[in-house]
């Protein structure tokens, strides 16, 4: 099995984070935000992961060589390729296109899921799926009385469906994926001014393949500040094992409020830290309150009342009652 991720854009609505790290790099629970998707599908499948292809921009030697990292503690090899202009979402998987064989699951990175259901890799294909309130935001699909996919609908203006695409396909056979896709580049075929790959899977399932729906218990977005401290939120609550603490953190006259996170080296002292908080290494909290917030590595808080939160890597904060967004390498002071 391999998984292709395409994760080349520029991720606007998460700056300033962004502006130094790849969003899907960010990290809560201890973990970037790809790894947690990565280890959640190879715990779908039911034979190893051999590869992980990451689709990127140019982010550097230094995020590719921890996207490597994150295939690699799974067992499996790591492999980038490049996507320099924003082409759309076949043009980004076709990116990788010597990955593109055998089983071949393709995951973008812009949302977190928990899924109760192991791969069924028999089938032709498997589209993830989540319900959903507002179908006209979403590409939707519609299911025959077998259970299976009839219909790709991108943002319904009337209801045809509650079912979601929420951007992770199986595809059992990776070239015939691959062929679909250079089809659509060779002959220009756009959709929105971009190479859609919802125009592929019409392809494939006018040439018979079958596609079955595979749903999610949990959909959680990532695209905004606001939105991924609730998705890490929910992610401490779902994953009890993420709740702990390093075994050389120092909590001196401090209290803890699970579920938190709490990396190497984190020094608390005088503070309230949870719940719902996630803490990267070397982190020093003093004589502060933090509940809902996800801390980055080697940040300083002090004198601060913090909630709703995304902190980013080396920020220093001393400060009253604050609820922000502030990027790597920064000084907050609010007098």
């Amino acid at each position: 099995m391999r998984i292709v991720i395409p994760m080349a854009g520029m991720g606007k609505r998460m700056r300033p984070h962004t502006l130094v790290t790849p969003k899907p790099l960010v990290e809560f629970a201890g973990k970037p935000m790809v790894h947690h998707i990565v280890e959640e599908l190879a715990r779908t499948c039911k034979e190893p992961i051999e590869e992980v292809a990451f689709v990127v921009g140019r982010f550097g030697e230094e995020a590719e060589k921890n996207l490597v990292a994150v295939a690699e503690k799974i067992g499996a090899k790591g492999s980038i390729y490049y996507q320099d202009e924003p082409l759309g979402t076949a043009h980004a998987v076709l990116c990788a296109a010597e990955s593109l064989s055998g089983k071949v699951i393709v995951a973008f990175a812009d949302t977190l899921f928990k899924a109760d259901f192991v791969l069924d890799e028999e089938k032709d294909s498997v589209i993830w799926v989540q319900r959903v309130d507002d179908p006209k935001a979403f590409g939707v699909v519609k299911l025959n009385d077998r259970g299976l996919i009839t219909d790709f609908v991108e943002k319904p203006e009337t209801f045809v469906s509650d079912l979601a695409i929420i951007g992770i396909y199986y595809f059992r056979d990776g070239q015939n994926l691959r062929a679909e896709l250079q089809y659509l580049i060779d002959n220009n075929l756009k959709e929105k001014g971009e190479f859609q790959i919802t125009n592929a899977l019409e392809n494939m399932q006018r040439k018979g393949l079958k596609f079955a729906p595979g749903q999610v218990t949990e959909w959680l977005d990532c695209g905004n500040k606001n939105a991924t401290v609730a998705t890490h939120n929910r992610w401490l609550q779902l994953n009890p094992a993420t709740n702990t603490m390093a075994l050389d953190a120092v909590v001196e006259n401090s209290t803890i409020v699970q579920p938190c996170f709490i990396g190497k080296g984190v020094k608390i002292s005088g503070s309230v830290v949870g719940p719902n908080v996630s803490l990267g290494d070397g982190t020093q909290i003093t004589a502060s309150v933090l509940s809902n917030s996800v801390v980055q590595k080697n940040t300083r808080i002090s004198n601060s009342v913090i909630d709703n939160s995304l902190i980013g890597s080396f920020a220093e904060i001393r400060g009253k009652k604050l609820d922000f967004s502030l990027s790597d390498y920064s000084t907050l002071i609010a007098e």
